[in-house]
Formats: structure tokens, C-alpha cells, sequence
């Protein structure tokens, strides 16, 4: 059975720094899809309307945010991808 979750980020509000958002999100590193997958995210969709970010993950049952985050910084990809954003 897998777990729904929606999360929401407010980003600045400066058209340029989301245009720029926007443009590294069409070219997303093979290996962050690669973490995600891992990690047990099975479907992910991010929305924008004006400022506000809308994120929906469909998880497997196995999905923690800890393990993902404690993944996450053990990887060298991500954190790059991180520290960009």
C-alpha cells in the first residue's frame, strides 16, 4: 500500500530566481532520480502557482523522511543538488 504526501515551500519572490529554478528542474541529474527511486518515492509531481511550490510524493510503505535524509547526506550527487538550490 502506498502513503500520499503533499508538502508546500514558499520560494522568493523574484521572477528571475524562479525562471532559473525552473530551468535546473527540466534537466535533473540522472542520479538524483536515482536517490528518489531508492528511497522508495514511486511517483513524484512538483506544481508551481506564483511563489508557492506544491510537491506530491507517492511513497512505498518502506518510505521514511529520516532514511531519505540521512541518504541524502551521505551522497555526493544530492548534496551538490542541494547546495545549488
Amino acid at each position: 500500500m502506498s502513503r500520499r504526501y503533499c508538502l508546500t515551500l514558499d520560494l522568493k519572490d523574484d521572477a528571475k530566481l524562479i525562471a532559473e529554478y525552473k530551468r535546473y528542474h527540466e534537466n535533473i541529474l540522472a542520479g538524483d532520480h536515482e536517490s528518489i527511486k531508492k528511497a522508495g518515492i514511486e511517483d513524484l509531481e512538483i506544481y508551481l502557482r506564483g511563489t508557492r511550490m506544491f510537491m506530491i510524493m507517492e511513497v512505498s510503505e518502506n518510505f521514511s523522511f529520516a532514511k531519505k535524509a540521512e541518504a541524502d547526506r551521505k551522497n555526493q550527487k544530492v548534496q551538490e543538488w542541494e547546495n545549488l538550490m
